[in-house]
């Protein structure tokens, strides 16, 4: 692992061998809670200047097994933006018009445009992974497109987008302690479906999946990072602290003034 998290290109990974518990990499609850909201506050103070600039692009993917956390990570690590500059893309099963093309075109529809974050709900991923494990395609189809994404991503970068991809890693325990909490929490109930449980029965074939997926498709252009997401607080700290690091490396600035404002006065 490299920086906070940072899967190192080339490297093995094992999720299982990776602490899926935040609170045994922090020790100071109170203190990540007051620093996420710092995080927070700069990541809203620096996505309007990104945005103004319009001269780059940003581009977060959210990958997790089901009830991983990735609405409530959007919502909380966003909060506070100018929804004007950011868009959240959620990828569904494939309609049949999709279907119809390359799995990647539907993806290369939705990458941000100058000036804007997107954040990719699910994401071109899903092609190496329902699709593997549900035996939708069958390997020769499916094993080839970890190169296909590397080069997608290898494009997107040299064309001006920065790319962040965080696998929201949860254990076994946790996903059942969600589940049953929306079972329990009538509000909940329409985040649960009986499909869900097939899914968990199929949580080693996942796991597989995605220790191939973090292995094969993390590149120095395009590194994954493997977040502790049991505890939610921890989660959040650690998103929003790589998220802020790197809009302040960006370093976006607000276009030069138009000449002569200053002379100009309203009546």
């Amino acid at each position: 692992m490299g920086t906070l998290h940072q899967v190192t290109p080339g490297e093995s990974v094992d999720l299982s061998q990776i602490t899926t518990a935040g609170k045994e990499l922090h020790d100071d609850r109170d203190k990540a809670e007051r620093e996420f909201k710092n995080f927070r506050k700069r990541i809203a103070e620096l996505q309007p200047a990104f945005y103004a600039e319009g001269k780059r692009k940003l581009l977060v993917v959210l990958q997790a097994m089901d009830a991983g956390g990735k609405d409530s990570t959007t919502r909380s690590v966003f909060e506070g933006v100018n929804p004007q500059g950011v868009r959240v893309i959620s990828f569904k099963a494939p309609s049949k018009r999709e279907l119809a093309h390359d799995y990647l075109w539907r993806v290369h529809r939705d990458v941000p445009p100058l000036g804007m974050i997107h954040v990719f709900n699910r994401s071109h991923y899903e092609d190496v992974l329902i699709v593997r494990v549900d035996e939708l395609v069958p390997q020769e189809v499916w094993l080839p497109r970890f190169d296909q994404i590397n080069q997608f991503e290898k494009f997107l970068t040299e064309t001006g987008t920065t790319i962040l991809k965080f696998y929201l890693h949860i254990s076994k325990d946790e996903q059942k302690e969600r589940f049953q909490s929306r079972l329990d929490e009538p509000h909940k109930h329409w985040k649960f479906s009986r499909q869900d449980l097939e899914k968990r029965k199929q949580w080693d074939q996942y796991r597989t999946a995605f220790n191939d997926v973090i292995t094969k498709c993390s590149t120095e252009h395009a590194p994954w990072h493997v977040i502790p997401a049991d505890q939610k607080w921890y989660r959040n700290w650690a998103v929003s602290k790589i998220l802020c690091e790197k809009l302040e490396e960006l370093n976006p600035q607000y276009p030069p003034d138009e000449p002569g404002l200053d002379q100009i006065v309203i009546e």
